[in-house]
């Protein structure tokens, strides 16, 4: 590949050249930190001046030729980069962030298109008119360390992490650089430009270059100087790149260390000295090497380029270790290799601690293999994104969303689709994660039309050797910066691009320059000649049936999903029926598309603030919600859906009988003797028994253990539970924390209903028959009839006129605002109106809502009154629904039945049950089903069965557009409480589960809202019974239905049958 060209003057053409994307910038190199002296632990590099803070920033439109804030046409030194210029008129904003965030660019959210169509539509390569540019100015003085390097005339570089789209740099005046890629770093040689003392520091950051066409990812299209800038002062003796292979042979324990070093100077060193430490710090191996004796002669460039012209020098070495202890996500073992280079006095010149990890990750006989073991990949994709930070995020985040990964199973990420911040990747080798380190590239816009009309003539970057230059060195910055990292298995050559021969010209490069990791891009499955350009089959948002058909047909390639489970709002539902494709050898996992919802806060005229999505801020074109397809929400807080993905994701597997465990442990290196177990026995919910075990079960294995579970007489629902627990501390959780579960529940004896078995038959009772007993009393009236149990403290009201029970009321506290009515839809979710669920089901919208009574019977038994009333729903087949009340006038109990006869020729229903409206003060639920969080249908495995609590607040999952949420499955009952713990209880009556929500906001007001501040204040509190709901679905989120088996056929019968108490 080329060399960034030199230049002194700078051009605005290079905006729209795409063989124009780097000048004077610095080949990448390896992300190793480097002292002139030996260093204490983690101790932060003083060599390193940062220049992060409040700058001073102005953004305008920019020009279509020259630069702006630029009078006097000086392309050399524009008019803004003067020491003197005055830019006390400029915004003062924060370094690192993005221009977005800061409130000086509009805010635009686009997935497939390009942010510009429609208003202008340029040809690649050229680029908007329209564009704007930020020129950001800061003064600063040079640290007493990069003061000293002048003094000394060492070498002294200035790089910007993270700049987006495009940056030209002038340091007191004089052009230092220009650079493309807006996420790897940005390098430029200011050794002649800084003077010790007061310095001046000017960039042009672009909004629109030939790299736009480059970057059109599903993201907030964010601009700025997102990640931080700084200086940094290099010694005398520089290893400037550093490639080391830590290779491990699985079947001795045997490691390698292969190191390749690029030496600026070299011939003012002697020596270079090499330690290994174990985690502890013990030397476990160390050699010195006389610098001429380790010069690499072979020519063959191994990491950056030795340039003879700037004095730099190849240099390798090898060794052999044994006992060495292997680097997985179980088991993120480090070691670290100290360099040290010495002067011909034995001085210290130079110090590099290289954090490594021994592993060996290959491809044999079409598997992927990590230290000779089978990989699953569980994973998740995830952007760089804060809900107030936007791009520009802290390690605080890095962490928050690493420790989300660890609790819940997730082992792996794709940085999709970009490299992300080196610190993360440094995390990771310390957590534990396995990554897909993906190029920043995606095209999708410039090879797709509405409709998804492929046009492959206008692919970027297709064949076109125009775009071979900086595509090839996107994914040559982000080898150069990240090859150190253990936890990088996998490089990708970008995202959505289509295929090409400027993909061979990166696949290439990228094996040539690490043979240790496959090369991983999904583009080739709509350009299958260019099968060549990938190591492994990869494909986003394939179906189960359709990735099966590929494993059992002979496969070549290890099969992944780059993307599955569009987690877009309430969804991830049939995600076990991906899980369940590890039976077969080829199939290594999946990355759920994505972790984290990308929405922004923003303040409105009130004084209050909403998360936001596209078109929210006015940006137009838009994609709306689209990227609010998180498993933790903006705010890094976890979901709902991860329940299930922690229970599918789990490693180890617990099957449990009445005696015994058998534990299949999926980890591929540790045994779960390090682990906790606890064995559990509930009764009715009620956890009556639990014991505490230890079971040593290496990985690979599957084993079976007696458990002393005692017998139990009662009557009643019995589940054996073993959950395996954290049994010490970890960094991202405490000792105790839960990472899976087991249960096996046998139903001893059925509870009787509370109700009778009579049936509604015979004449009305007169309207002036009245009876009182101790039991009970019984009010026939002219409109309605009247029950008031027999401590007198329970009544029931059921009226003649509005179709069912009125009034149900304990001490005077009533808990009918409004009679239960008939509910037939549910508030579409993101997948529904992806999938025209509601233009398909629409007949079912205001069925119940809108039925009219046909028929109702009113009769008195023995034991209290029954009132059956007979809905026809208000669709086009008059479909007949009956709502059941039987109340017995001793206990006041209510047996309630609503049942759903069937219907033909019509579409499924999304739900069936009643709807009924509370006072706002009963918010609490407590229930006993499966949960605690919400669960669907399709999304089941996650939810242990047991007695929760939850508040109505808390189960209106913030979804970005309020949706469908809150249900709770396979419920034996529910209790809904005001503070003081009075309420309603609601038990299963029949053989049949039933499922139940407790919300804010009724299923129209969820229904009608875009946003969760549209919601309107809480006055009253909704619950909803249902019979059945459908599931939620997850395939994908435009197009894909909800699984056959999840769907509820219209033409089957639902029945809710339930108990009703009061107390």
């Amino acid at each position: 590949m080329q060399h960034p060209i030199p230049t002194t003057i700078a051009s605005s053409d290079w905006l729209t050249d795409p063989t124009v994307f780097a000048v004077n910038r610095e080949p990448a190199h390896s992300d190793h930190r480097f002292y002139d002296h030996v260093p204490q632990p983690n101790e932060t590099m003083s060599l390193k001046q940062n220049l992060d803070g409040l700058w001073n920033v102005a953004v305008t439109t920019a020009p279509v030729f020259g630069f702006p804030m630029n009078d006097s046409g000086n392309a050399e030194s524009p008019d803004f980069t003067a020491t003197d210029y005055d830019d006390t008129g400029f915004s003062r904003i924060a370094v690192p962030s993005t221009l977005e965030t800061k409130g000086l660019l509009n805010h635009k959210y686009v997935n497939v298109q390009y942010p510009w169509d429609g208003h202008s539509d340029p040809k690649a390569p050229n680029i908007p008119t329209d564009g704007h540019v930020a020129i950001y100015r800061r003064t600063f003085e040079t640290s007493t360390p990069v003061s000293a390097a002048i003094e000394n005339k060492r070498r002294i570089t200035l790089t910007f992490h993270g700049a987006s789209t495009a940056i030209y740099v002038w340091l007191n005046g004089s052009f230092v650089g220009y650079a493309e890629d807006s996420y790897t770093p940005s390098e430029f040689d200011v050794t002649e430009a800084l003077i010790s003392g007061t310095n001046t520091l000017a960039v042009a950051c672009y909004e629109y270059a030939t790299a736009s066409w480059l970057e059109d990812q599903d993201f907030w299209r964010m601009h700025g100087l997102f990640r931080s800038v700084e200086l940094t002062a290099q010694p005398t003796v520089h290893i400037e790149d550093l490639h080391i292979t830590a290779d491990f042979e699985a079947t001795t324990h045997a490691g390698t260390i292969d190191a390749h070093a690029v030496i600026r100077n070299i011939a003012d060193a002697k020596q270079l000295s090499a330690a290994l430490m174990d985690a502890n710090g013990t030397p476990v191996w160390q050699d010195s090497y006389a610098m001429s004796d380790i010069v690499d002669t072979s020519g063959v460039p191994c990491c950056g380029t030795a340039d003879a012209a700037i004095d730099s020098t190849a240099v390798q070495f090898r060794a052999n270790l044994a006992n060495i202890r292997p680097w997985s996500a179980e088991k993120p073992y480090l070691y670290t290799l100290a360099l040290t280079v010495r002067a011909a006095d034995n001085s210290i010149i130079e110090v590099v601690p290289q954090r490594l990890g021994f592993r060996h990750f290959e491809i044999v006989d079409g598997i992927m293999r990590l230290n000779g073991k089978r990989i699953i990949f569980r994973g998740a994709n995830r952007h760089e994104f804060d809900a107030r930070l936007g791009r520009a995020i802290t390690e605080q985040e890095m962490l928050t969303d690493i420790i989300t990964c660890k609790r819940n199973n997730i082992n792996a990420i794709r940085t999709s689709h970009y490299p992300n911040q080196t610190r993360f990747y440094e995390l990771c080798d310390e957590y534990g994660l396995y990554l897909i380190d993906e190029t920043n590239l995606e095209t999708h816009g410039s090879w797709t039309i509405p409709g998804d009309v492929e046009t492959p003539e206008t692919a970027i970057p297709g064949s076109n050797p125009i775009w071979e230059g900086p595509c090839v060195d996107r994914i040559a910055s982000m080898i150069g910066r990240d090859r150190n990292h253990p936890s990088v298995l996998i490089w990708s050559l970008g995202n959505e691009s289509y295929a090409g021969e400027v993909f061979r010209a990166m696949y290439r490069f990228a094996h040539a320059a690490d043979s240790t990791r496959p090369l991983h891009y999904e583009g080739v499955v709509h350009d299958r000649p260019f099968d060549d350009v990938t190591d492994i089959e990869t494909r986003m948002y394939a179906k189960p049936a359709e990735i099966e058909e590929y494993l059992t047909n002979d496969p070549k390639k290890p099969y992944i999903s780059c993307e599955y489970m569009h987690a877009m709002g309430n969804s991830v539902g049939g995600m076990h029926l991906y899980t369940e494709l590890e039976r077969y050898p080829h199939y290594q996992g999946g990355f759920i598309w994505d972790f984290i919802d990308q929405a922004l806060w923003q303040q409105l005229d009130d004084g209050t603030e909403r998360l936001t999505y596209g078109g929210d801020w006015d940006d137009r074109p838009c994609d709306y919600e689209f990227a609010g397809d998180g498993l933790v929400f903006a705010d890094h807080s976890p979901s709902p859906k991860l329940q299930e993905v922690k229970r599918l994701y789990a490693p180890v597997v617990l099957t449990v009988s009445d005696h015994d465990v058998t534990i299949e442990n999926r980890n591929l290196f540790v045994s779960t003797i390090d682990f906790a177990f606890t064995a559990k026995l509930l009764a009715d919910g009620n956890a009556i028994w639990q014991a505490d075990y230890r079971f040593d079960v290496p990985a690979g294995e599957t084993r079976t253990f007696p458990i002393d579970f005692p017998s139990v007489d009662a009557a009643g629902e019995i589940t054996y539970e073993v959950d395996q627990s954290l049994a010490t501390a970890t960094p991202w959780a405490p000792a105790g924390y839960e990472l899976a579960f087991g249960q096996h529940t046998v139903q001893s004896v059925v509870p009787a209903s509370a109700g009778t078995d009579s049936t509604a038959c015979g004449a009305v009772p007169s309207a002036a028959d009245s009876d009182t007993s101790d039991t009970g009393t019984v009010t026939v009236g002219r409109w309605n009839i009247g029950v008031v149990s027999g401590d007198g403290r329970t009544e029931a009201l059921l009226s003649r006129t509005q179709g069912g029970m009125v009034s149900f009321k304990r001490d005077g506290r009533e808990m009918v605002l409004r009679r239960p009515a008939i509910t037939c839809f549910r508030p579409l979710t993101d997948n529904d109106r992806g999938n025209g669920s509601g233009f398909d089901r629409v007949r079912w919208f205001g069925a119940g809502r809108y039925a009219r009574i046909a028929n109702q019977q009113f009769s008195q038994t023995e034991t209290g009154v029954i009132a059956e009333y007979t809905y026809t729903l208000a669709e086009p087949g008059e479909t007949q629904v009956a709502v059941r009340y039987e109340v017995d006038a001793a206990s006041g109990r209510v047996h309630l039945a609503a049942r759903y006869a069937g219907a033909t020729d019509a579409p499924t229903l999304p739900a069936f049950g009643l709807e009924w409206t509370l006072p706002k003060q009963y918010e609490n639920l407590r229930f006993y089903g499966l949960g605690p969080e919400e669960t669907y249908h399709d999304r089941l495995h996650g939810g242990k069965l047991g007695i929760f609590e939850r508040t109505a607040a808390e189960d209106n999952a913030p979804y970005l557009v309020p949706q469908e949420t809150g249900n709770h499955e396979d419920l034996r009952w529910a209790e809904v409480l005001d503070a003081q713990g009075h309420g309603m209880r609601i038990s299963q009556a029949g053989s049949e589960h039933f499922a139940a929500s407790l919300l804010p906001y009724s299923s129209l007001m969820l229904e009608e809202a875009t946003h969760q501040n549209e919601l309107p204040p809480v006055r009253h509190t909704f619950l909803r019974l249902l019979a059945a709901q459908m599931g939620v679905g997850g395939d994908d989120s435009w197009g894909a239905p909800v699984h056959e088996q999840y769907q509820l056929p219209a033409d089957r019968a639902y029945t809710l049958d339930v108990n009703l108490e009061l107390f």
